[in-house]
C-alpha cells in the first residue's frame, strides 16, 4: 500500500439511476429468496405434521420431493442476486464498458452457479435442517 488516497469520480445522474435498477432487482432476488424458504417451512412443516400424525411412510418420503425444489430455487434466486451484485459493482467503476441502463448480468456467470450457490453455508443450513427433521420422521414412522 503506498498511502496515497484512492481517487473517487462522481457518478453522474444516468449511472446513479442505473444502480438505483440495479438494486431494486438486487431487492427483489433477496425477497423472493425470503419467501421461498417461508413457503418451504409452511409446506415442510405441514407434511411433517400429516406424516407423523398418520403413521404415512409414504407422505414422509415424499417431503424429500419439495425440499430437493425449493433448495433449487432458493439457490436459483441467490445466483441470480450475486450476478446482480457483479453488474452493480462494474456499473459504479468510473469508465466501465456497461452500456447505460443494461440489465444484462451475464458477465458475471459462472459455471454451477445455482448449484453452488444451493450450497453455500447459510442455504445448505436451512434446507439440510429441513431434510434431517424429514428423515427423522420416517425413522420416527417406521
Amino acid at each position: 500500500m503506498t498511502g496515497e488516497p484512492t481517487r473517487r469520480t462522481a457518478l453522474d445522474d444516468g449511472q446513479i439511476r442505473h444502480l438505483e435498477l440495479i438494486q431494486a432487482v438486487v431487492s427483489r432476488m433477496g425477497n423472493n429468496s425470503f419467501l421461498i424458504k417461508g413457503w418451504a417451512l409452511t409446506l415442510m412443516g405441514a407434511l411433517l405434521a400429516f406424516a407423523a400424525g398418520n403413521g404415512s411412510r409414504t407422505a414422509a418420503t415424499t417431503g424429500f420431493v419439495p425440499i430437493v425444489a425449493f433448495w433449487l430455487l432458493d439457490g436459483y434466486f441467490l445466483y441470480k442476486e450475486r450476478l446482480f451484485r457483479r453488474l452493480y459493482d462494474r456499473v459504479r467503476q468510473a469508465g466501465g464498458d456497461i452500456e447505460p441502463f443494461s440489465m444484462d448480468a451475464s458477465g458475471g456467470a459462472q459455471r454451477g452457479g445455482t448449484l453452488r450457490a444451493a450450497g453455500s453455508l447459510t442455504v445448505a443450513l436451512f434446507y439440510g435442517g429441513l431434510a434431517l427433521a424429514q428423515a427423522i420422521v420416517i425413522v420416527a414412522v417406521l
